[in-house]
């Protein structure tokens, strides 16, 4: 192994830390979030943190691409780097200017369908490839939209994203995920950790929809490559049960939200994370219980594709959901009631 890919997280860290630094005074004065009702803070704070994330996992993983043997002559990923941009754009100008809401559906659609049709390997080889692309674009969509709508909280979208990103960055310096993917989640997970410091409770930062946008879109690559590698046992699995708790906090609550009849589309305040530090739990807590659960979820991700075996997948697939299910049940209880 050449020392280029180990080179990938702390290159991306120490870029999006000091852009972060040279940004943070441009973003106090044009990009200042301030509290209201639906608000986690209670201080005017900076937003837009995010720009430094995605430039320098971008960066990173140009500069490294060729010293870690990946070919830049096809489409794939020069198409992400493009589509994760303009999300990145859009995230900017809707952090400054709230933009209607279906000017940045379309723009979000443009983006995962682009990404979809560009994409190597096939979630279900048995259907119509038009079928797998159409729920593709359908669950890439909602899973950049769930990425933005998690990022609520202090260090939120660090305990969600770290975990699976370091997995399949793991994952593929062992030899066991593609080069092309490899180099994204280290330079994503460096870009994340170099974040981390300044979203730290009481965060002095956030990272704003300039970066829990493209961030989405980035992890469910990252997550349709591994899905591609073959089949329920082959990536599948794991590549659900990854990302399991967002999914499901983001999920359910959209649903008990269109039952109650409420604009969707708004802000809220509904998310089980939300929900818990009205129940009683701190923020540290929060995130720390929600970053555990990721790690044992990559535990169980991992298991599948070291022991790819129907009754083995199954057995993680049942352990991951009953995990979820137990802390969005935890978070939902009031602390005293718990007790």
């Amino acid at each position: 192994m050449t020392l280029a890919p180990l080179l990938t997280v702390p290159l991306a860290a120490l870029l999006s830390a000091g852009l972060i630094v040279l940004l943070k005074p441009l973003l106090q004065r044009y990009a200042l979030a301030r509290p209201n009702a639906r608000s986690s803070h209670r201080v005017p704070t900076p937003q837009g943190g995010g720009i430094a994330i995605i430039a320098a996992a971008l960066i990173t993983a140009v500069v490294l691409a060729v010293p870690t043997g990946i070919a830049l002559g096809g489409v794939e990923l020069p198409v992400l780097a493009l589509s994760v941009i303009a999300l990145a754009v859009v995230g900017a100008v809707d952090d400054i200017r709230p933009l209607p809401a279906s000017l940045r559906l379309v723009i979000q659609a443009g983006a995962v369908a682009a990404v979809v049709l560009t994409v190597e390997g096939r979630l279900l080889p048995d259907a119509p490839l038009w079928l797998e692309r159409s729920f593709a674009i359908l669950a890439g969509l909602w899973f950049v939209n769930l990425v933005n709508f998690m990022d609520g909280l202090d260090w939120m979208t660090l305990a969600e994203f770290v975990p699976p990103t370091a997995f399949l960055f793991a994952l593929g310096l062992a030899g066991r995920y593609a080069p092309e993917p490899t180099l994204v989640a280290g330079a994503l997970l460096g870009g994340l950790l170099g974040f981390a410091p300044f979203n730290r409770p009481v965060a002095r930062l956030f990272m704003g929809d300039v970066g829990s946008l493209p961030i989405g879109l980035i992890v469910a690559w990252l997550l349709f490559r591994l899905a591609g590698q073959g089949g329920l046992e082959g990536g599948l699995a794991a590549a659900l049960i990854l990302p399991l708790y967002p999914i499901a906090d983001a999920t359910l609550t959209l649903l008990w939200r269109l039952r109650r009849g409420e604009a969707v589309w708004q802000a809220h305040r509904s998310h089980y994370y939300q929900v818990a530090t009205v129940n009683g739990f701190s923020v540290r807590e929060t995130v720390g219980s929600v970053f555990a659960l990721q790690v044992a979820l990559a535990a169980l991700a991992g298991v599948t594709l070291l022991w790819p075996s129907r009754a083995v997948t199954l057995a993680c697939l049942v352990l991951a959901a009953g995990l979820v299910g137990w802390l969005l049940r935890r978070f939902a209880t009031p602390r005293a009631a718990s007790a």
